[in-house]
């Protein structure tokens, strides 16, 4: 009979993979490096192939072998996790707490009618409850310090992160009524943003990297929070992209005005809800998921959102709006 590889082989085999050395993998698995090694090469004797380069290079690097049983590896690890987090759910009751991480891009009376049917169907359960930018909501999912996130796609997807759509958002480019892009009076141009202030939102969470999202300006200010740059813009200290759920009251009164910037990518882009694939929902946080579907499915979208505020505009209009 063949011998199968064991959890724990593939486990390290993947380890070493993706921190790039035998000593790192050791340092990760906190085992001796000999252990690694030796595990390596049991696995190697097993499939009969040779899963890393080992002659003439500082590191281990994956041979075309490696590469393709790599992805083997993942997949059945990855399916022995939801094995484990099923038999887990089936075991467990009702949850004492769900921890929730939500993106500033899921609209805020969205998230208070979920919560308020939440409070009223799970009375017992304790709610913990996170909201932040960018990439906070996949870092708390990643890290286990919320057990649903709420929020875009991650920048790199993860095996480890199960993802489903439940809804969708979008950003408007906007500035305050008095701001010198509103009073040019017509559509603008790159040339015309390069040199005023644009409000941006920091990842304090670090998984965006370096990446800029509709940064256009040159001269930029960046802020840790949507609130700060929200009322930053209200108060005419720049322009900048915000969500259209916390714009809706705001242009319709006529405190902001959409910019008619086609520079500025305003499409739809997809809300998720994210958990870990270790980690299954219970009762409470099942239904608090698929409350968010319901809800957020019915969100208007890019084009009926504007019909809704040219139809709502004040009798003052600004030439520069949409």
């Amino acid at each position: 009979m063949d011998a199968n590889p064991t959890l724990d082989q593939l486990q390290v085999f993947l380890t070493v993979a993706e921190t790039g050395s035998f000593s790192a993998a050791s340092r990760a698995l906190n085992r001796a490096q000999s252990v690694i090694s030796y595990t390596i090469a049991n696995l190697e004797a097993q499939l009969e192939v040779n899963l890393f380069e080992r002659n003439g290079v500082r590191q281990p690097k994956l041979t075309d072998a490696g590469k393709a049983m790599i992805e083997d590896a993942r997949r059945i690890v990855s399916d022995l996790q939801v094995m484990r987090a099923r038999a887990k759910g089936l075991r467990q009751g009702l949850e004492a707490e769900v921890s929730v991480a939500i993106s500033t891009m899921v609209p805020n009376r969205a998230v208070v009618e979920v919560l308020r049917e939440f409070r009223d169907e799970y009375p017992s359960v304790s709610l913990r409850l996170n909201v932040g930018e960018l990439g906070m909501v996949t870092d708390m999912v990643a890290s286990g310090q919320a057990t649903i996130g709420l929020g875009g796609a991650a920048i790199k997807p993860q095996d480890d992160i199960f993802s489903e759509k439940v809804g969708h958002s979008f950003m408007l480019p906007v500035a305050a009524p008095n701001h010198p892009l509103v009073l040019l009076g017509r559509p603008l141009t790159l040339a015309d943003v390069r040199d005023e202030v644009q409000l941006v939102v920091t990842d304090a969470s670090g998984l965006t990297g370096s990446r800029q999202f509709n940064v256009l300006s040159y001269k930029i200010w960046r802020v840790s929070d949507i609130a700060t740059k929200h009322n930053l813009i209200l108060g005419g200290l720049g322009w900048g992209g915000l969500p259209a759920s916390v714009l809706q009251d705001d242009l319709a009164a006529g405190r902001l005005v959409h910019l008619q910037l086609e520079a500025y990518e305003q499409g739809e882009y997809p809300l998720y809800a994210m958990r870990k694939v270790s980690t299954p929902l219970g009762p409470a946080s099942s239904w608090m998921v698929e409350a968010f579907r319901q809800r957020l499915g019915m969100c208007l979208n890019h084009q009926d959102f504007t019909k809704m505020i040219s139809r709502t505009k004040p009798t003052v209009r600004v030439v520069a709006a949409e």
